[in-house]
């Protein structure tokens, strides 16, 4: 890449970093993997970065990478079983929709333990949705219809009620 091109990826990055730490942080529990996770975010965006249609979102284009290389990490041998941390040590100073709105530590730990429940689909779109993406810039970055999203957030919204808000009520 030429320097003109190395800049920009460096100024589209920094404008957008916030994404890569919300994706290792949705997907990582132990504070090493929340490192490294980054690192591997950055390198493959590095990489497809000559590939960039600067004609769509590049946060759009970002969040898809990051989600892709954060599945592969969860889903890599050396992290399944090496890495598990309990819920009560995930990070309690993540800035998520949720902690904007006053609720207490204790139903931002109760979303969390929700989140990590959900399949990886799932748990995508439950950060996208919860990071305020539009449902055509969701069902782009997961490669779905936007019907599809309007569809899947419904449910998921319909279990967060059901095992979240109301669980006395089982």
């Amino acid at each position: 890449m030429d320097k003109q091109t190395q800049a920009r990826f460096a100024d589209l990055l920094e404008a957008n970093r916030r994404i890569i730490f919300k994706v290792a942080n949705t997907y990582c529990r132990n504070p090493a993997d929340r490192e490294d996770l980054p690192q591997d975010i950055v390198t493959q965006l590095w990489r497809a970065f000559p590939r960039f249609d600067s004609g769509r979102k590049f946060s759009t284009w970002m969040y898809r990478i990051a989600l892709n290389v954060a599945i592969s990490f969860v889903r890599s041998s050396s992290f399944r079983g090496q890495h598990t941390v309990p819920l009560d040590e995930a990070p309690q100073n993540v800035s998520s929709p949720t902690s904007r709105l006053g609720e207490s530590d204790e139903k931002i730990r109760r979303l969390y333990e929700f989140i990590d429940q959900l399949d990886e689909l799932n748990r995508a779109l439950a950060l996208l949705y919860l990071d305020e993406c539009s449902y055509r810039d969701i069902a782009d970055v997961l490669g779905i219809t936007e019907t599809n999203v309007a569809t899947k957030i419904g449910r998921l919204r319909q279990r967060l009620a059901r095992d979240l808000l109301a669980p006395n009520e089982k």
